[in-house]
């Protein structure tokens, strides 16, 4: 019963409760620490507004390039390098024919000097600034000098290579017959870097960033003479596709950059005639810009197929051990993209054993972990156990590569040491191990058994001469050492059928 009381008693007092808080609501009474969190609540986010705001500010403040753009000097100056005549025209020619020594000594200092005097970025940037503000006149001008120089530059660098004694191969050369990503982006970017450079109020020595241009540019129109003077069309070819591209890449790059600073765009008198000149010159960005798009994205896939076969080489192919002394020609890899069909990743060895089929396999399954490595073709060459063999085969490899490997000094080098050590054990090699066992059964008294290959001249010519070392126990006389060595001298010379073959007697003492 007082249970019940007190329940009662209970909700009585929170009925009280629940009434007082409505008249406090109705009589609009607020709780003043919930208004104190509201007020905080606010105050952090005005001031997270202010930071945000400021940081916005000086981004903006330190990026604004449209407030110190002169846009009448940016013009003239513009216009003013796009003919290419006199003084302009001998520049380039010098510049071309020092590129072009440059590029056959193989010395990038040489090429560098000659990128600082290139006057090569004047027509390209009139391209991109006459489509940028829709100017046909200054369109087909900046065309007319883009022709004139790629015919002189071209022309130059194939006089320099045709009539120059030395016309071998090199990496500086043969790096410029192939798009690639870096030249891709050095050539845009340096594009930027000019074209900014150009609309700046003031001076800024304009010909330092003309060397990322130069960089792009003058090295391959080189190599299109090169091709052309040795009869490589494939050369002269490949070369003239890198220096289109990269011309579209820092075309785009001047676009871009004019459009972005709002430069004023030719009027014409008649509309319909501005009209349709503004779509030729929409059309024209257009064509010229999917190409470019297309082929940054065939490099850019290529540049990951090498990527990611090389790091299935680090982590697959490398750690495997041999147990015969093998070893893996890391230098000679040689990783074909061949634009994502057959592509290879062919693998050398050297060494006494050959790569067990279950090994090739567990590789081969490896590689579809790499989306771009699935469809790749797995080539093993090498691992053969007969060292004339393996000679015969590095130097038919060597032979057959010749020509894509000319200029690969670290690969020359690897493959002629490795053919010149294989040469000297393919004709001296000799089962020492199964001689020196039939030597203890034959004769009584030897204790030793040693065997090297002696390198001997007479100052007219070397040659290499395997000699075996015998030493003897103590008691046998020195007699019967010396009768023992002359039988065992030709037998070793049937034996091994070489009659070059020597003795030599170890000393007791030694």
């Amino acid at each position: 019963m007082m249970q019940n009381d007190n329940s009662s008693a209970t909700k009585s007092d929170q009925s009280e409760e629940a009434s007082v808080g409505a008249d406090t609501a109705a009589t609009g009474t607020k709780d003043p620490g919930s208004e104190k969190q509201k007020q905080e609540e606010r105050k952090v986010r005005k001031d997270v507004g202010t930071a945000l705001g400021s940081i916005r500010s000086f981004l903006s403040e330190l990026l604004n390039i449209r407030d110190n753009t002169d846009e009448a000097d940016t013009r003239e100056g513009i216009m003013k390098d796009i003919p290419f005549k006199g003084h302009t025209a001998w520049i380039l020619i010098c510049s071309i024919l020092i590129a072009s020594v440059g590029l056959n000594a193989n010395s990038t200092a040489v090429v560098i000097g000659a990128m600082l005097i290139s006057p090569l970025m004047g027509p390209i940037l009139g391209i991109g600034f006459a489509i940028a503000i829709n100017d046909i006149d200054l369109l087909r001008r900046s065309l007319k000098n883009f022709g004139v120089m790629v015919g002189l530059s071209i022309i130059t660098a194939f006089l320099f290579f045709r009539f120059f004694p030395l016309q071998d191969e090199n990496s500086e050369l043969l790096a410029r017959t192939a798009p690639d990503v870096r030249d891709v982006l050095i050539a845009f970017f340096g594009g930027l870097a000019l074209v900014i450079a150009r609309a700046k109020k003031g001076t800024i020595a304009s010909v330092i960033f003309g060397v990322a241009i130069a960089t792009a540019l003058m090295p391959p129109l080189c190599t299109v003479g090169f091709g052309l003077a040795i009869g490589n069309l494939e050369y002269a070819g490949g070369a003239m596709y890198l220096f289109i591209i990269n011309t579209i890449f820092i075309g785009i790059a001047t676009f871009l950059v004019i459009k972005y600073l709002r430069f004023p765009m030719v009027r014409y008198a008649n509309s319909k005639k501005r009209k349709r000149i503004g779509q030729i010159a929409s059309i024209l960005a257009v064509l010229v810009t999917l190409p470019a798009i297309y082929t940054f994205y065939n490099v850019w896939r290529e540049s990951i197929f090498k990527r990611q076969a090389t790091e299935f080489i680090n982590t697959s192919v490398k750690p495997y051990k041999f147990s015969q002394g093998g070893y893996f020609m890391d230098r000679a890899t040689n990783i074909s993209f061949n634009d994502g069909e057959n592509s290879v990743v062919q693998l050398f060895f050297m060494g006494d054993e050959s790569i067990p089929s279950t090994v090739i396999e567990t590789w081969k399954q490896q590689m579809t972990s790499y989306p771009y490595l699935e469809d790749a073709i797995l080539q093993i060459q090498g691992g053969r156990s007969d060292d004339a063999e393996r000679y015969q085969y590095v130097t038919e490899l060597y032979e057959a590569k010749k020509e894509e490997i000319a200029n690969k000094d670290q690969r020359i080098s690897l493959l002629e040491n490795e053919v010149e050590r294989l040469r000297k054990f393919a004709y001296n090699d000799v089962p020492f191990e199964q001689i020196s066992n039939e030597i203890r059964l034959q004769y009584e008294g030897v204790e030793e058994v040693g065997f090297a290959n002696e390198i001997i001249t007479n100052f007219s010519k070397t040659d290499t001469i395997p000699v075996f070392y015998i030493k003897w126990k103590n008691g046998k006389s020195s007699r019967s050492q010396e009768q023992d060595m002359k039988k065992m001298l030709d037998w070793l010379k049937v034996r091994t059928g070489n009659p070059n073959i020597k003795t030599g007697k170890v000393s007791i003492d030694s």
